[in-house]
């Protein structure tokens, strides 16, 4: 043990000592001075919260050097593999960990959700343990397509092909520069619904977004196949997010309805077909997407309209709603919604700022740092740009986390005095 690290366990060092060990700025090594934050977090009520935030935001290369380690001690690895603490390019990492006992992984493998079950089930540790795997399917929360991959991999069958249609080769590094090709031919054999025709408004022939198209499936290939045949599962929309779409089909009702009266007066349009309703509309394009596979939701997500983007990134498979972001159609404000919406994978969260473009968009910033879905690390690499009035609205934003709120009110106040300062 360390000396920085026995002087903190003792107390031992002075008040402005230990709050720059909270900060994660003593002279010691990465790994040590990880410790030092794991144990003032978990121990010291004082300085706890901001070990939190510094560990939260700590270097990702570093940590993933750490987390790697089998060296690394056990209380590290448990803090970062607690549910509150995950960081999403450190838990695969954590999987393959020997020190990371089997037990832990069944532990959270029983009560975690959505993307992280994903990642644990693409882990070869977790694959090839069939206790670990049985504990998992366990989990109340899975979806149907995590329950079918679990069953197949606890009994080693896999699920009946669709008759007619030819098998998936395993992806084997050999053959994963194919795999583009071979999800063209399994999509002829079946008279796929990919090969759909454009909707009106597509930019099939825009040479700029067929080439971000083919480049997108071409990168992903591999994903694409090993996603199979799932289908379009919408992530449900909050309570919130259903009254606004009412507000907005209904506002979009009332303005048809104004185009045809003048005075008071109603305006004869029989010789004109009606009109569709905005939910007429939204349910023919749900029907539309119910009918696609992966790649034709990719294509449709990257060529489509804002309409079919607005539902697609809501698609529960992960490799089609990060396709609507690739987009070359794509516009800041559709990005500004989606960065605030909560009916969208994390991962959708998460790939928005890592964007240039999107990064530099304020009204997009804000509203990632403002979602409570938004992953901690995240938003908390986001709060620094942040304006003082969006600060203090932040700090009383009870949908987010503590960690966000009191991190948002101590960099108000500290921008408040530096203000008065000037």
């Amino acid at each position: 043990m360390g000396r920085h690290l026995d002087l903190v366990r003792r107390s031992a060092l002075p008040s402005h000592q230990m709050m720059t060990a909270a900060k994660g700025a003593l002279h010691v090594p990465a790994d040590e001075m990880v410790e030092i934050l794991v144990f003032l977090a978990e121990n010291n009520k004082i300085f706890g919260e901001q070990a939190r935030l510094t560990l939260a935001g700590w270097d990702e290369k570093s940590a993933k050097e750490i987390v790697s380690s089998p060296a690394t001690p056990k209380e590290v690895l448990d803090y970062w593999t607690s549910p509150k603490n995950l960081r999403q390019p450190l838990f695969p990492l954590l999987l393959e960990n020997p020190s990371v006992s089997a037990n832990k992984l069944s532990l959270i493998g029983s009560t975690l959700k959505g993307e992280w079950i994903d990642i644990m089930l693409a882990s070869p540790r977790v694959r090839n343990a069939r206790a670990i795997l049985t504990d998992i399917n366990s989990n109340k929360g899975l979806s149907g397509t995590q329950t079918a991959r679990l069953q197949e991999l606890i009994t080693g069958k896999i699920a009946a092909p669709i008759v007619g249609a030819p098998p998936v080769p395993t992806l084997l590094p050999q053959n994963i520069s194919h795999s583009t090709a071979m999800v063209e031919q399994s999509q002829a054999a079946q008279g796929s619904p990919a090969a759909v025709a454009p909707a009106e408004g597509d930019s099939a022939s825009d040479p700029e977004t067929e080439k971000a198209v083919a480049a997108f499936m071409s990168e992903h290939a591999a994903e694409i196949v090993a996603e199979g045949d799932k289908a379009f599962e919408p992530i449900a929309a909050t309570q919130d997010e259903e009254a606004e779409e009412q507000t907005a089909a209904a506002a979009g009702a009332t303005a048809v309805a104004a185009v045809t009266t003048t005075s008071g007066a109603a305006v004869k349009l029989a010789h004109k077909k009606p009109v569709p309703s905005e939910d007429e509309k939204r349910g023919s394009v749900l029907q539309k997407i119910a009918k696609l596979d992966i790649k034709g939701r990719i294509q449709l997500g990257m060529k489509g309209s804002k309409e079919e983007r607005s539902i697609l990134i809501r698609d529960g498979t992960k490799i089609v709603a990060l396709a609507v972001l690739d987009s070359p159609k794509i516009t800041d404000g559709e990005v500004e919604k989606f960065a605030s919406q909560k009916n969208v994978l994390e991962a959708v969260l998460r790939a928005i700022p890592m964007k240039r473009r999107f990064a530099k968009n304020y009204a997009v910033v804000r509203n990632l740092a403002s979602n409570p879905r938004t992953p901690l690390d995240v938003a908390l690499g986001l709060m620094k740009n942040l304006l003082v009035q969006d600060l203090r609205n932040l700090s009383a934003n009870k949908e987010v986390p503590d960690t966000i709120r009191k991190l948002a009110l101590r960099m108000y106040k500290q921008k408040m005095e530096t203000a008065k300062k000037d």
